[in-house]
Order: C-alpha cells, then sequence, then structure tokens
C-alpha cells in the first residue's frame, strides 16, 4: 500500500468539507477523486499533498516512497529551454552530459594546438570512460525518452528550444507535466491533467499512466480520460467518500445499482411501516382486548425497527430542457468553399460540408486549427476570406462561446436574462436562474465576479430560452462537472432541433455526436458516427479521404439506439390483477367486519332490552348469536391480518 488515508475531517467555519473520508492506494493502482465542483476534492488534494492541515485524521504514505504533483494553479517558472528543462530531471546524466560537452570542446581546443599530445590523450581517456558511464546509464536512451514525452505532450521539436519563461501558462503546465512522467515517482498526482492537452496528447497521456509502473492518483472531470486509465473511483459527495472498483463507467453502472437498491430498500420500508400503521390502527378500531394486545406488540415491533435514511437526491442538478419554437427545413446549413488564414498562417483551405435537420455534429481536431474560427464564420462574427455559408430555411441560430463574450461582463445574471427576454416577469427569471443553480442574491452578482463555470451557466440558461432551431456550441463542457455534463447531454440528445458544436470531451462526443467532422491537414474528413467509431475507422478513412479516394458511403454507419427496459405486457397485467384482487378480498372481509359489527351492536341492544330479562329462552339464543357473532369477527380479523401482510 502507496497511501491511506484515514478519517479526514475538514471543515471551513460552519461548513463541512469532508467528515471522516477514509480509503487508501496499493502500489501500481490507478485511482480517481471525483465529485461535483466544491465536494472537496482539491481540499482533499492539498491535505494529502501537506499544504493544508486536516481539523482530524491522517494521511499515511509507504515507508521511503516518493510521489509528485501537479496541480491546476501550478506556474512553472524558469530561464531554461523546453527540452533542457526536462533533460535536466535526471541530474546526474545532465552533469555527466554537460562533462561530455566541456571534454568535446577541450578535446577539439587541444588537437588544434599540438596533434597528440599526452594532454589530449588524457582528455581522450575521460571522454571515453564519461562516455561508457552514460551509456552504462541509459544517457542515450533517456535523451530518446525526454524527446518521446514532449512529442507525446504536443511539443513540435522545433519548439524544444523555447525558453521555459516564454510560454503560455497552459505550455508551461504541459513542462511541467513532462518533467514529472520523467521523475518516475511512486504516485504520480495529477489535478485536471487533461487541462492544456489536445486529443492527441491525452491519447498519449492515458497510454503513458495506464502502463505507468507506479501508483496514479487523479482528479479529473475528463470520463473518457478516467475509463482509460483508472481502476478505482472514489467519489466525494456529501462530504463522505464511497470507492468502487472500476473505470468510471463501470463506478457509473453500480452507483447507480446501490442507489437503486437503496431507494428500493428505504420504499419498501416506508410501505411496510405504513402497511403496519394501518393495521395497528384498524386493530385499535375493533376495540377488543385481542386486537388492541395485537396492536400493542406490533406498535413495538415498530418501534424497535431500524429506520434507513432516504438516499439523497441530488437536488442541485442544473435543470436543461432545449425546445425549438418552429421546425426548420430540412437542409439546415450547407458551407463551400470557406478558406481562412491569419496573416501567413492558414488554418483551412475550400471546406464544404453541410448538416441536415436533427443531426447532433460534432467538430473536433487538434488546437489551433481553426475549429472556433469555423463557428465564428458561421455565426457572422469572424469574415472569411473566401467561401460561402448559407442557412436553410426558417433556421434561427442560438450561440454558446466559449469565451462568453455574448456575455455583458457588467451585467448580472437577472438583468442578462431580463435583456433578452423583457417580456419575461421577475418570478419566472428567478425560477429560470434557479433552475441553473442561481439563488437569493446571486441572481445580482455582476457576471465580471462570476466563475467560469458561472458564467457556463448563464450562457446556458439564455440558450434554453432562446428556443433556437440551430445550436451552436463551442466547448460547452468546460468548467462543468461530471453531473452537470450528463444533464446537458440528456438535454442534447432530446432536442427536437439541429447541434452542431466542437469539443475535446471525448466521452460528451461518444454520448451526443451522430457525425463528427475532424479538421485536420486543413481539410474536414466525416465520420457518421460517434467518438468511438471515428476512432476505430480513423486510419483508413483520413488516408482515403486524403487522397481524394474516399466515396459517400465509405464512412457511413447506423449508429444503434439505447431502448429502455420496459416490464413485460404480460407480467404487468398478471400483477395488475393481483393487486386487485387482493384489494376486493381486503374490501370483502371489511364489510362482512361491519356487518357483523352492526349485528352484534343490535343483539347488545336487545340484551339490554328489560323485556328479555325474564325470557330465559330469548335470553340464551341472544347470548349464542353474541359469541358466534365475536367468533365469526375474530376469525374475519385474522383473516384481514394476514390478506393484509400479503406481498
Amino acid at each position: 500500500m502507496i497511501l491511506s488515508c484515514n478519517k479526514i475531517n475538514k471543515s471551513f467555519g460552519e461548513k463541512d468539507i469532508l467528515k471522516d473520508v477514509s480509503f487508501h492506494l496499493n502500489d501500481n493502482e490507478k485511482a480517481a477523486i471525483i465529485g461535483a465542483n466544491g465536494a472537496g476534492k482539491s481540499t482533499l488534494f492539498k491535505i494529502i499533498l501537506g499544504e493544508m492541515q486536516a481539523d482530524s485524521g491522517e494521511v499515511v504514505f509507504a515507508k521511503d516512497s516518493t510521489f509528485g504533483c501537479i496541480s491546476q494553479t501550478q506556474n512553472l517558472e524558469s530561464t531554461n529551454g523546453i527540452y533542457e528543462e526536462l533533460f535536466g530531471t535526471n541530474k546526474a546524466l545532465l552533469e555527466l552530459e554537460n562533462r561530455l560537452e566541456r571534454l568535446h570542446r577541450e578535446i577539439e581546443e587541444e588537437s588544434g594546438k599540438n596533434g597528440e599530445s599526452e594532454e589530449l590523450k588524457k582528455l581522450l581517456a575521460d571522454y571515453e570512460r564519461c562516455n561508457t558511464e552514460f551509456d552504462r546509464i541509459n544517457g542515450y536512451a533517456y535523451k530518446s525518452e525526454v524527446t518521446g514525452v514532449l512529442k507525446g505532450l504536443g511539443f513540435r521539436e522545433d519548439e524544444f528550444d523555447k525558453k521555459i519563461d516564454t510560454l503560455s501558462g497552459g505550455q508551461k503546465t504541459r513542462v511541467a507535466l513532462g518533467k514529472l512522467l520523467l521523475m518516475k515517482p511512486d504516485l504520480i498526482m495529477l489535478d485536471e491533467p487533461t487541462n492544456h492537452l489536445d486529443m492527441n496528447s491525452i491519447a498519449w497521456l492515458e497510454t503513458f499512466l495506464a502502463n505507468y509502473s507506479g501508483a496514479v492518483l487523479v482528479i479529473a472531470h475528463d470520463r473518457y480520460f478516467l475509463d482509460k486509465v483508472v481502476t478505482k473511483v472514489v467519489e466525494i459527495e456529501n462530504c463522505k467518500a464511497t470507492c468502487y472498483l472500476g473505470n468510471y463507467t463501470q463506478f457509473a453502472e453500480k452507483k447507480a445499482e446501490v442507489r437503486k437498491a437503496q431507494l428500493k430498500a428505504y420504499m419498501n420500508q416506508q410501505r411496510d411501516i405504513k402497511h403496519q400503521e394501518a393495521v395497528i390502527e384498524k386493530l385499535r378500531s375493533f376495540n377488543r382486548e385481542k386486537s388492541i394486545k395485537r396492536a400493542e406488540s406490533r406498535e413495538k415491533m415498530l418501534d424497535k425497527m431500524e429506520r434507513l435514511e432516504k438516499p439523497v437526491e441530488i437536488d442541485d442538478e442544473m435543470k436543461i430542457s432545449f425546445k425549438a419554437s418552429t421546425v426548420s427545413g430540412n437542409d439546415v446549413l450547407t458551407v463551400k468553399g470557406l478558406t481562412k488564414s491569419y496573416g501567413n498562417e492558414n488554418l483551412f483551405t475550400d471546406l464544404d460540408f453541410e448538416i441536415k435537420r436533427g443531426e447532433r455534429v460534432a467538430i473536433i481536431g487538434n488546437n489551433g486549427t481553426g475549429k472556433t474560427t469555423i463557428l465564428k464564420i458561421i455565426n457572422g462574427l469572424v469574415q472569411a476570406d473566401r467561401g460561402e455559408v448559407k442557412l436553410g430555411a426558417k433556421v434561427g441560430i442560438a450561440y454558446y462561446d466559449q469565451e462568453h463574450h455574448v456575455l455583458n461582463p457588467e451585467n448580472s445574471p437577472f438583468e442578462e436574462i431580463s435583456d433578452a427576454h423583457p417580456l419575461m416577469d421577475n418570478t419566472d427569471i428567478r425560477n429560470i436562474l434557479a433552475a441553473f443553480l442561481f439563488t437569493g442574491d446571486e441572481v445580482f452578482t455582476p457576471i465580471k465576479l462570476l466563475s467560469g463555470g458561472e458564467h457556463g451557466r448563464v450562457s446556458l440558461a439564455k440558450l434554453m430560452l432562446s428556443k433556437a432551431n440551430l445550436l451552436i456550441l463551442d466547448e460547452p463542457t468546460n468548467h462543468l462537472d461530471i453531473t452537470s455534463k450528463e444533464i446537458l447531454e440528456n438535454a442534447l440528445n432530446s432536442y427536437d432541433g439541429t447541434v452542431l458544436y466542437v469539443s475535446h470531451d471525448r466521452y460528451f462526443i461518444n454520448k451526443t455526436a451522430t457525425r463528427i467532422l475532424d479538421l485536420t491537414d486543413r481539410k474536414l474528413v466525416p465520420y457518421i458516427g460517434n467518438y468511438d467509431y471515428y476512432l476505430e475507422h480513423k486510419d483508413v478513412v483520413e488516408k482515403a479521404y486524403l487522397r481524394g479516394t474516399l466515396g459517400n458511403g465509405d464512412s457511413q454507419i447506423t449508429v444503434p439506439t439505447e431502448t429502455d427496459n420496459k416490464l413485460d405486457w404480460k407480467a404487468q397485467k398478471e400483477e395488475q390483477a393481483r393487486l386487485r384482487k387482493k384489494q376486493n378480498e381486503i374490501s370483502r372481509i371489511e364489510k362482512e367486519i361491519a356487518k357483523l359489527e352492526e349485528e352484534g351492536a343490535n343483539v347488545d341492544k336487545e340484551l339490554e332490552n328489560p323485556v328479555y330479562f325474564t325470557d330465559h329462552v330469548k335470553l340464551g339464543e341472544l347470548t349464542k348469536r353474541k359469541n358466534e357473532i365475536e367468533e365469526k369477527l375474530l376469525e374475519l380479523m385474522d383473516e384481514w391480518e394476514r390478506v393484509s401482510s400479503e406481498e
């Protein structure tokens, strides 16, 4: 075992963040910490790293183990070049390589002086020894490894000499990640490692981590990444931690099963409690000594019952439902000959594609290839150098901008909605914002003070209200937690309009796309299917398309649709009939009980009548009938209790 967290507790003021959080990580195990935004994932990471003190509990690392971490806020500062910075992670090799370079220079200088002098022989001998040692400790293999890591993380060879202090924040994060991977600690800890990586780099990182000889602990919202890498999921929910073995998809299935079982057990117990309470009330209403004792016995059993807590509902989910106000024509969007360059950099040339009503089309590709530019050209925000963009009949566009430039930073969420929809009253606006998790005074906070995720929620609220029949989305899942992503997926899949979007979220693409356009080598390569289909056919389709030999149907696929599992019709009818029969039987018994009780009351009145006080024959008949009624009532009560208790 490399790491053990035992009963970690952490609060900020009155707010509990972590309560008795416990889990462990074995050697070579790959695990993920997941949870909604604000659940406490980063807090737990900081406690594990010793950057924050827990209120109670302990974190224990295996003796003599090493670990390294990359966080979202890490900022690498260095004047070294990229390659030099990574090679320097192995100081012994770096020193030896520097010595070899010095010796090489000294040998050249000495050779130019006196030919084969004693000094030159000594330098050559030193160089030979150092070179042998460099080779022995895999120095040349390490150089290849550094190159492989840099290329895997998306750096070109002509960028290897770039100085660290000239890089962007995302590039610095990639360099820091490369250094950590080359250090090969016993435990690698990564906070959102797929941020700042394109799809090719993410795929490379997945393979690296899955095959890594040490342990890995990650925080990530990238579900496709989690499926490929992790074998254990630690979910933080309602301050508690629950461990599940398997990748993300297996976790989601197991969690759904556990929740379903918990809810079923709770509902069964609640039904049993209500049934017992009804039986107790009925037994008391019979007002007989035997029935009252039975009622008291049942009450004692009910009091001793261990009550199950109702499984916590996710009551802070966004509530998204897109609805188009009008139906567009079948031809929604036609793009012909689209070309765009910035200065000497050509993004794409002569792009042609069409989108039909009801399609959900994802544009994918590496960073910087021009995906967002295509969306901006369609929306009229950027001018194309050449080409035509034609909208079909009755097409209305709503645009989700990943930078949220369509939002006025001075507005509050309330003002943003009211400005766009002036006929909406204040209550309706507040209800819409509440559905996107803005409540109380939060609705009046200036947008410029909100987080990236909150910007996204305001944009999604406006998008939902637009009633457009063509949604154009640029990285819609950025800053959303996993639960919110799944809500958005469900909303798009049930949307009756058309969707065109750019995304790096492969799981999201897999769940929502009916067609993919891969922007590669300045061309759009089409795949009719989801992301898994794209991966399966990428090599063949891309080569054929770029050679110009791809036919119209070569990348076609019929995407399977999911169907709901429904109760068999015959079984459903039989169950309904059984329940009706049971209810009819209970009603029959209760009617007989009521009839006998009424008859018994009448017999009691006759027994109290003075006329019969001296009529021993009549009194005998009445007493006999009274006893018969009492016996029959007891039988019916037993029968009622038995039938009522049947499942």
